[in-house]
């Protein structure tokens, strides 16, 4: 059977979804929802460095729901209830990278809205991805059926957004090179946004576990940089945010029993303070037994390539969980679909041939 996918949104993780849609052929790309007018009436394929593929890019969110796809990979920078209420009111699935991890957690209204609209259409909605997403959604929980017991749940992710070269998301969304005081949820709608699709994260973890939890916190120690320095061209001076260090925390009765907690840096500079975890994401299952992982994505291990490439894989990554997650959420009852509902979500053309997915 052949899904009929639509792409919301032609960014980094965008156009590496459209890539994975046109090679497999349990997937039919109908659809691309673009932003700028740039890329309006242009061929997705081509957009995504592909060849023609006969699929032009629209701005127009009504021609997306006309075409009546079986899914919609939502993937905005920006992201609104109302247009994923419209999708999946309409009669499509929807995968999205962007929120919606734990949508129990969203406020009473939001959730009825969203859960009316996949009664309406018929449709499951599902929340993916890297970190919120599969490190910090689904290891976790696979990794936790060895465990007996479970005293604690930690995730540590260590990165260098130096190498990053979407700036405008280093620099415009995370506040990197600004004032201290401009660098905290209160001051920044982003930065709130950020760190509640976190805390959704810790929720569910809670949640699938039987945690019990009671509390969910959040907090960011800051780092200034001691010399300028100069990222894809954009400025970074002394003085200004160049690390920004996290914790969203999960308690029962004043214990953490789930953390995530993100050192990220940009410039090379490093505070000698901080824990120095090998880069990637470290997952620690306190317990019995205790489990360990480290886990770091590259473009290969075996192959020597650039940089600018191993830098592509986390956006793969991340797109490639939802994009993998299509058949299955196409097959699952209408509703709310977390990253703890959906069997597992495996590779579907991951050797070259394409691997039906489970029954539901």
């Amino acid at each position: 059977m052949s899904y009929r996918v639509v792409q919301w949104a032609t960014g980094n993780q965008g156009v590496e979804a459209i890539r994975a849609v046109l090679d497999r052929p349990d997937l039919e790309l109908v659809g691309a929802k673009v932003y700028g007018a740039d890329k309006e009436g242009v061929d997705a394929g081509v957009l995504a460095g592909r060849e023609p593929c006969g699929v032009l890019a629209t701005r127009d969110i009504d021609e997306i729901l006309a075409l009546g796809a079986d899914c919609v990979a939502y993937f905005p920078r920006h992201t609104s209830l109302d247009e994923v209420c419209r999708i999946l009111a309409s009669g499509a699935n929807v995968t999205t990278t962007a929120f919606l991890f734990h949508p129990r957690s969203l406020p009473a209204a939001d959730l009825a809205r969203l859960e009316s609209a996949c009664a309406d259409g018929g449709s499951s909605v599902h929340g993916t991805g890297l970190n919120p997403g599969n490190l910090s959604g689904v290891l976790p929980l696979a990794l936790s059926g060895m465990s007996r017991t479970i005293e604690k749940v930690t995730l540590q992710e260590r990165a260098d957004w130096s190498f990053y070269e979407s700036t405008h998301i280093t620099f415009d969304n995370m506040c990197f090179g600004r004032p201290a005081e401009e660098v905290t949820e209160e001051a920044s709608d982003f930065l709130r946004f950020n760190s509640g699709i976190f805390q959704e994260e810790v929720a569910l973890i809670g949640e699938s576990l039987g945690a019990g939890l009671d509390e969910i916190t959040a907090s960011v120690e800051l780092a200034v940089a001691a010399e300028d320095h100069e990222i894809f061209g954009i400025p970074l001076e002394a003085g200004t945010v160049s690390g920004q260090r996290w914790h969203w925390q999960g308690l029962r009765a004043g214990q953490v029993l789930v953390e995530i907690e993100t050192l990220w840096t940009v410039g090379g500079e490093y505070p000698s303070h901080r824990p120095t975890p090998l880069d990637g994401w470290t997952l620690t299952l306190e317990g019995e037994p205790s489990i360990r992982a480290h886990l770091l994505t590259l473009m290969s291990y075996e192959r020597p390539l650039p940089l600018a490439e191993h830098v592509r894989a986390a956006s793969i990554a991340t797109a490639m969980q939802a994009v993998n997650a299509i058949p299955v959420l196409c097959q699952a009852p209408p509703g709310v679909r977390t990253m703890a509902d959906l069997p597992l979500v495996r590779a579907g053309f991951g050797f070259g041939n394409a691997t039906p997915a489970p029954p539901y």
